[in-house]
C-alpha cells in the first residue's frame, strides 16, 4: 500500500513518512517528524518537534504530540518524543517533548492503550502494554513500567515511579513510588495488597503470587524497617525474577515508597 495524505493535511519539511502511513484530514505534521510503517493519524492530529512515531500506531483526533513542555526552564532546546510500535492514542491526548535536565526524550514503548484526554508530560518514560484510562495525568519525569494500569482521573506527581503490573484505582493522587505487582488507590494513595487478579490474567503461577503476597506482608504489614524487611525476604525467599524486581524497585526509590 502507498502512503495516503489527505488534501487538507499540512506536511512540513524533511518529514519522513514510511509506507502504508495514513495522514487524515486536517492533520499538521511539522518539520523533521518521522512516522513509521502502517501508522494512521485519523484526523486533526498535530505532531511537531523531534518526534518519532513507530509502526502500526493509531492516533485519534485532536491529539497533540511533541509540543513544548510545560516547564518554565525550557528555552527551545532541541529535545524530542520517541513512541514505539502498535500504540493506540485516543482523542485529545497530549504528549510533550522533553525539557532540559532529563535524557532528551519523552519515551513511550510498545502496545500501549492511552485513552482520551490523558497527559504525558516532559521526560516521562512509559514502558510497554500500559493502559492509561481517561484523563489520567503524568507530571514530568514520571516512570511507568510494563503492564501497569492507571485508572481514570489519576494524577501522578513528578519524578514518581509506578512499577510493573501495578493497578492504580481511579481518582487517585500518586505522590510516592508504587512497588511492582501491587494495588494502590486513594486521594493520597496507599497500598491495598498484591494485584492478584491482574497477575493471574497475565499467567503468573499461583506459587509466584503466593510468594509475592508473603513478601508484601513482610514489607508493609510487619513492624520492620524497610531494610530489615528486605534482608528477611532475601534470606527466606528464593531469588526469583519477581522478588528481585520488587526489592530492586524499592531500593532505588528517591521519593519514598507508598505504604
Amino acid at each position: 500500500m502507498e502512503t495516503k495524505i489527505h488534501g487538507t493535511a499540512i506536511i512540513g519539511k524533511d518529514v519522513s513518512l514510511y509506507e502504508d502511513v495514513v495522514i487524515g484530514p486536517y492533520c499538521v505534521i511539522h518539520d523533521n517528524v518521522r512516522i513509521k510503517k502502517g501508522t494512521r493519524l485519523v484526523s486533526h492530529v498535530v505532531i511537531e518537534g523531534r518526534t518519532e512515531v513507530g509502526e502500526g500506531c493509531t492516533i485519534y483526533p485532536f491529539t497533540s504530540i511533541g509540543l513544548p513542555p510545560q516547564d518554565l526552564k525550557y528555552k527551545n532546546e532541541e529535545t524530542g518524543v520517541i513512541i514505539g510500535n502498535r500504540n493506540t492514542i485516543r482523542e485529545y491526548a497530549t504528549i510533550h517533548r522533553a525539557s532540559i535536565g532529563g535524557e532528551g526524550n519523552t519515551i513511550i514503548g510498545d502496545g500501549n492503550f492511552l485513552m482520551a484526554y490523558i497527559h504525558i508530560a516532559h521526560d516521562c518514560h512509559i514502558g510497554s502494554h500500559v493502559i492509561m484510562a481517561n484523563a489520567a495525568t503524568l507530571a514530568g519525569h514520571v516512570t511507568v513500567e510494563d503492564y501497569a494500569y492507571i485508572g481514570g482521573l489519576v494524577a501522578v506527581h513528578q519524578f514518581t515511579r509506578i512499577g510493573a503490573y501495578v493497578m492504580v484505582g481511579g481518582f487517585s493522587g500518586i505522590g510516592q513510588d508504587i512497588p511492582p505487582f501491587t494495588i494502590a488507590s486513594g486521594a493520597r494513595a496507599r497500598l491495598f495488597g498484591i494485584n492478584t487478579v491482574g497477575l493471574k490474567r497475565h499467567g503468573f503461577p499461583d506459587a509466584t503470587i503466593n510468594n509475592l503476597k508473603k513478601a508484601y506482608k513482610i514489607l508493609f504489614r510487619e513492624k520492620r524497617t524497610m531494610q530489615d524487611a528486605i534482608e528477611k525476604i532475601e534470606t527466606e525467599f528464593p531469588r526469583t525474577e519477581e522478588i528481585a524486581r520488587l526489592i530492586t524497585f524499592i531500593e532505588k526509590n528517591k521519593r519514598g515508597i507508598c505504604r
